[in-house]
C-alpha cells in the first residue's frame, strides 16, 4: 500500500491508502489551521458549520487559531447583531452557528434531541408534549428564562411531573438559542433561553437533506467515513446519503482499510507540507469530529486531552496533539508531552505571542513552559 498525499479528482480511487499524515495536512487544510484565512468570521463559522461551545470562551481562541487579523469584537459584535447564535445541534451539544445554520441545522439534528427525551419519560408520565411545547414557547417567547425559571413555570402546570424532565422536554422539543449577553468577549450573563424563531425575527426552515449536509462536512472536516460523520452529527443512518452520493465523491482508504469519502476538488496536500503550532480551545472540532481521531491525536497521547467529561485547552506541533496550555494569571504555561526540539520550543513560543496579542491586547504576559494543572 501507498500513501497518497496529493490533490486528486474526477473517478473514485478507491484503492489509494491515505496515510495518517495525509489525513493529517488535509483536515488541517479544511480547518484552516495549516495557513490563516482571509475570510469574515461569519464565512468561517459557516464553512466550519459551527463552533464548539460549551464554554462561552473556546468560539474566540478557536478563530484566532484559523484567521488572520481576528479581533475578538468580530465574533462578540455578530453575535449582538443576532447574525450567529448559540444553541445545542451536534452531538447535543451547545455550539455557535450562524443564523441560517440554527434554523435549519437544529430541525437536522432532531432524531437526536427525541433520543435524550426518551431517558426522561418516566418523569413525564400524563404530559401531552404537544401542549408542553406550546406553553414553553409562550414562557420563553414572553421573557428568555433560565432552565430553572422554566422549571418552575411548567411545575405549575404539570404539578405531577418531575420538573427537570419538563425542562429538557421543552429543550428537545423547541429549537431554544440562548440570549445575550451570555457568549459575548468579556460578559457575563447567565444562560437564559428563547426560542430561534422569536431571536432572529424569522421562522425555522425545513432541515436540509442529509446529501447537502455530507458534502458541507467533508468540506470541513474530510476525507472521512460514514462512521467519521455519524460521531460528529450526533446522528446514525447516514450512509444511504454517502452512497448516493458516491459518484459525486472520491473515495480512499485509510491504514486499516476503512473507506473514506471526499470532495473530488478539495485540498489534500502533501504530507510533509509544514504545519504551524497552533493553540486551540477546550472542546475544539477538530478534535471532535471524527470517529477515529489518530489523524490528530497519536495513539500515545490519547487521553491526554481529557479529564473525566473536561477537555483541556491543547496545542498542536507539527499538525499533532502535542501539549495542554493554560493561562495563569499574566502567564500562557504551555506543558508539552514529549520534549521540543529548540526550532519547535521558537515556533511555539512565537504562536503564543501572537496569540496572546491577538486575544488580550495591550496586556502584559509572560510564557513558560511547564506542568499546566489539569482541572
Amino acid at each position: 500500500m501507498t500513501e497518497s498525499g496529493g490533490k486528486r479528482g474526477g473517478a473514485a480511487v478507491g484503492g489509494s491508502v491515505l496515510g495518517v499524515r495525509a489525513l493529517n495536512r488535509a483536515t488541517l487544510a479544511r480547518q484552516l489551521l495549516l495557513r490563516r484565512s482571509g475570510r469574515s468570521v461569519r464565512d468561517v463559522v459557516g464553512h466550519l458549520v459551527g463552533l464548539q461551545a460549551q464554554n462561552t470562551k473556546p468560539p474566540y481562541y478557536a478563530l484566532a487559531a484559523r484567521l488572520e487579523g481576528f479581533a475578538p469584537g468580530r465574533l462578540s459584535a455578530l453575535m449582538a447583531g443576532r447574525e450567529v447564535a448559540r444553541m445545542v445541534t451536534l452531538r447535543s451539544t451547545i455550539h455557535t452557528h450562524t443564523a441560517d445554520d440554527c434554523l435549519t441545522l437544529r430541525p437536522f439534528v432532531q432524531p437526536a434531541r427525541d433520543r435524550e427525551l426518551g431517558n426522561f419519560r418516566t418523569g413525564l408520565a400524563g404530559v401531552d408534549l404537544d401542549r408542553l411545547a406550546a406553553v414553553a414557547r409562550d414562557l420563553v417567547e414572553a421573557e428568555p428564562r433560565t432552565m430553572a425559571g422554566l422549571r418552575q413555570a411548567l411545575g405549575t402546570e404539570w404539578p405531577d411531573a418531575d420538573p427537570r424532565a419538563l425542562a429538557v422536554a421543552a429543550r428537545c422539543t423547541l429549537p431554544l438559542v440562548q440570549v445575550t449577553p451570555r457568549g459575548l468577549w468579556e460578559e457575563s450573563g447567565q444562560v437564559a433561553l428563547t426560542t430561534v424563531e422569536h431571536w432572529l425575527g424569522r421562522p425555522a426552515e425545513p432541515a436540509p437533506a442529509p446529501d447537502a449536509v455530507v458534502l458541507r462536512y467533508l468540506a470541513a472536516f474530510g476525507p472521512a467515513s460514514v462512521r467519521d460523520m455519524q460521531t460528529w452529527a450526533g446522528l446514525t443512518r447516514l450512509k444511504a446519503a454517502f452512497e448516493r452520493l458516491r459518484p459525486r465523491l472520491t473515495t480512499f482508504r485509510d491504514p486499516n482499510g476503512v473507506e473514506l469519502f471526499d470532495l473530488p476538488d478539495a485540498p489534500r496536500p502533501h504530507p510533509d507540507t509544514p504545519a504551524p503550532p497552533r493553540f486551540l480551545p477546550e472542546f475544539d472540532n477538530l478534535l471532535l469530529a471524527h470517529a477515529d481521531r489518530t489523524r490528530v491525536v497519536p495513539p500515545a497521547h490519547r487521553g491526554r486531552g481529557w479529564q473525566g467529561n473536561q477537555a483541556h485547552r491543547t496545542l498542536l506541533v507539527d499538525g499533532f496533539l502535542a501539549g495542554l496550555w493554560k493561562l495563569d494569571g499574566g502567564t500562557l504555561v504551555i506543558e508539552t508531552f514529549d520534549e521540543p526540539t529548540r526550532a519547535q520550543r521558537e515556533e511555539v513560543t512565537a504562536e503564543g505571542e501572537r496569540m496572546l496579542t491577538v486575544m488580550h491586547p495591550g496586556t502584559a504576559h509572560d510564557i513558560r513552559f511547564g506542568d499546566v494543572v489539569r482541572r
